[in-house]
């Protein structure tokens, strides 16, 4: 069977995903039997065909479909490495969540409408990451967009649920304006759609030292239907209003759709890699977005507000990471959030019953300056014994061990809560194993995952001295962060603290302006608000 053929064994997928929104018109209510059938058989298609797909790959290397379009822009599909593990990690969530929607909706007079809907989100998002065309990936891209902005709205007389689609509607459409401004840069530029041959072409340029001057345009302009795509600061607010979705909504939304920002700038690694200022707003807005949002997460006290900062977070780590140029890393850590997030939603209802369930007796923190300290050099002994044994570089590494010591920082906490506290000894030899198990999961993972998809990604490269002091300057405020963090329990019955604590959970209230350029103030509170039970919307912490 020839190779471009076999390319096309994957579209099995979304075809029938496709069908199953298509039946879920004739089926939108009570026990939609024939949609129920259909979804979770398309995504067990799904992971069959992720499986296919993957040997085919790895037998054959690239495979690309012909084209179906006008002068080199249209619909084709690209196998590798790179759209293999997405389509694979968005294949088993895929079938997860379909599953969970099943008991979730039953019951719900829309049931039918819900799991169509879904199924045409999972088809776009899967189109996404096949796309070999600039065609295809633009159209995929506001498929997307378009497909979740339904889910969002599927109780449409719930305020929130408005006012949260209104305004990622409108970010949603910056994004495909500045997506579809970089499509035609590129495609005047290198005179096709063909994402393999502008690679080509790309790299052939760099490599004689040949200008491209519309690079820089179209870097600046994929950066920013990234940063709009997933959500980063100051356009993070209407992630962390999504309430008023079902649970399997806000389980693909953060475990897959978010995804897109950071998925669009590593397939375009090779635009990012020859750009020179790009990568700069990306790790300095990225790295501000997962600075900002993580210090948030720490004071909300609900759980799918905490899950949305979460979120935020970790999709500017991601798109600082690719702004290092760490491309595998950043696909890492994308693929490992987004099981770890999907999990967090589908089984935030249970949360509380876990708390009121667990044994596990906090201790108490003593605050001794010496054993914090101590703690902070048992962490730094940790990444320099790792980097050592693993025989980094540290001029051809220094970007990835840039991302590991941020990293390391978190196990900072990890040894100084064991070690500056009333605990056991057995506490601490559980520390220390904990932290060997990360920094062995993160370096050895990464490696993996460098030697995977080491043919479609640019190598890394030496970073130049705006990177360097960029990413000195944020990892000096990531230290202060943890190190307040680690002295919190010695700080925070200060008022300056409390007061800042107030201000934190509101998000430094960004998200107020936000309300009044959509217009959310002038919406009427007499609407209907949910008359059923959803343990997203009430659940809270203690």
């Amino acid at each position: 069977m020839p190779e471009h053929l076999l390319s096309l064994i994957v579209l099995l997928s979304p075809v029938l995903f496709a069908a199953t929104a298509l039946a879920s018109w004739f089926q939108p209510g009570l026990q939609p039997k024939l949609v129920k059938k259909l979804s979770i058989f398309s995504a067990l298609l799904s992971i069959l065909t992720a499986a296919i797909s993957g040997f085919f790959v790895y037998t054959y290397g690239l495979l690309e479909s012909t084209l179906i379009g006008i002068d080199g822009v249209g619909l084709s599909i690209r196998l590798d490495t790179v759209s293999v593990l997405m389509f694979t990690m968005i294949a088993l969530l895929g079938f997860i969540i379909m599953r969970f929607s099943q008991n979730y909706l039953d019951g719900d007079p829309k049931q039918g409408a819900f799991l169509g809907r879904m199924a045409a989100t999972l088809a776009s998002v899967q189109l996404l990451v096949l796309s070999g065309n600039l065609g295809l990936l633009f159209l995929s891209w506001v498929l997307t967009s378009v497909s979740l902005h339904r889910v969002l709205l599927f109780y449409p007389e719930r305020r929130g649920a408005v006012i949260a689609a209104r305004k990622k509607f409108i970010l949603a459409r910056l994004g495909d304006v500045c997506l579809l401004g970089a499509s035609i840069v590129l495609f005047q530029e290198f005179g096709t759609g063909n994402l393999e041959a502008i690679f080509q072409q790309i790299q052939s340029s760099v490599s004689a030292s040949v200008a491209l001057p519309a690079i820089e345009l179209t870097a600046l302009l994929l950066v920013l239907a990234a940063l709009l795509k997933s959500a980063q600061f100051p356009t993070h607010g209407w992630l962390v209003e999504v309430m008023e979705t079902p649970t399997p909504v806000s389980a693909l939304l953060h475990a897959g759709l978010l995804n897109a920002g950071p998925f669009l700038i590593i397939r375009m690694a090779f635009v990012m890699d020859a750009s020179v200022y790009a990568p700069l707003v990306l790790i300095t807005i990225g790295g501000f977005t997962a600075l900002f949002a993580s210090v948030v997460f720490m004071t909300q006290t609900s759980v799918k507000t905490a899950l949305g900062y979460s979120s935020v977070a970790h999709m500017g780590f991601s798109l600082m990471v690719c702004g290092l140029g760490v491309y595998p890393a950043a696909m890492l850590h994308l693929v490992a959030h987004s099981f770890y997030k999907a999990h967090a939603f589908l089984s935030s209802g249970s949360v509380i019953d876990v708390i009121r369930a667990s044994k596990v007796i906090k201790a108490t923190r003593l605050g001794s300056p010496f054993r914090i300290v101590l703690g902070i050099f048992l962490a730094l002994g940790v990444y320099i014994g790792f980097s050592l044994m693993l025989g980094f570089n540290l001029t051809a590494d220094l970007s990835l061990l840039a991302v590991g010591a941020i990293i390391i920082m978190g196990l900072s906490r990890i040894f100084t809560s064991a070690i500056d506290s009333n605990g056991s000894v057995k506490l601490f030899f559980t520390a220390c194993l904990l932290s060997i198990l990360v920094a062995t999961a993160f370096f050895t993972l990464e490696g993996g995952t460098h030697h995977m998809l080491s043919s479609q990604l640019p190598l890394p490269t030496y970073p130049s001295l705006a990177k360097i002091i960029l990413t000195g300057v944020l990892l000096s405020f990531f230290g202060i962060v943890v190190l307040l963090q680690i002295m919190a329990p010695a700080i925070s019955s200060k008022p300056a603290y409390r007061a800042w604590a107030v201000h934190i959970r509101n998000g430094l209230y960004l998200n107020a302006i936000f309300d009044r350029l959509v217009g959310a103030f002038n919406l009427s509170t007499n609407q209907v608000e949910p008359t059923r039970f959803d343990g997203d919307q009430t659940l809270r912490t203690r």
